[in-house]
């Protein structure tokens, strides 16, 4: 099945790279959604997500990868930094960029920048490590693809940022991992309405 799918990639690179990036960026906003916990899922935001995705990001990655592999042949260290450099200075700030923008626009906004003034340097900060293995260790033809793999977990932290964190990840990280004594604080708070009432009728002076 893998070997088919692979056939399938290298036959048509272009709309099996786009849409399974598409598709990865938008889950990414699910599974954010998910762990927000939320009593009703916005499939507005999730479809804004997707459009900005599928219009952008997938289609600018595909041809910014093979601009990259012929401009920066092969996989020596050289070559490696190189791209990493060309693309952290260039293609990154670019996508953050049209994805705090792209998706404040969607949602009508009226400061579609307010987003990026707020988030945009801690957001940038993050990532280097997944473009340094997909531009040295995987092969052109799926880079694109390994890209989207990635962005599942990109998306749900840009997500993340945009609608509750403040762009680092160590927020999203305490997010997601809440101490334990805060996660088991509304319990404690929870008590029993009959028992309140009770309380409140022995503290009145008789």
């Amino acid at each position: 099945m893998l070997q088919a799918f692979l056939r399938h990639v290298r036959r048509f690179p272009w709309v099996t790279n786009v849409t399974l990036y598409g598709c990865l960026f938008a889950g990414g906003d699910l599974v954010h959604q998910w762990f927000s916990a939320r009593d009703q899922m916005d499939w507005r935001q999730t479809r804004n997500v997707a459009v900005v995705a599928f219009s952008f990001h997938g289609n600018f990655n595909f041809f910014w990868m093979r601009f990259l592999e012929r401009r920066f042949p092969g996989n020596s260290a050289g070559m490696v930094m190189k791209k990493l450099f060309l693309d952290q200075t260039t293609a990154a700030p670019l996508a953050t960029s049209v994805f705090y923008t792209g998706v404040s626009f969607l949602e009508g906004k009226e400061d579609i920048l307010e987003d990026w003034r707020e988030k945009f340097l801690n957001t940038y900060k993050v990532g280097r490590l997944s473009k340094f293995l997909n531009f040295a260790l995987v092969p052109l033809y799926v880079r694109t693809t390994f890209t989207g793999c990635c962005a599942f977990v990109w998306a749900t932290f840009l997500c993340f940022s945009r609608q509750t964190g403040d762009g680092t990840a160590g927020a999203a990280l305490a997010w997601m991992f809440p101490p334990k004594d805060e996660a088991a604080k509304p319990a404690d708070d929870e008590t029993d309405p009959k028992q309140k009432v009770e309380e409140t009728a022995a503290s009145r002076p008789a």
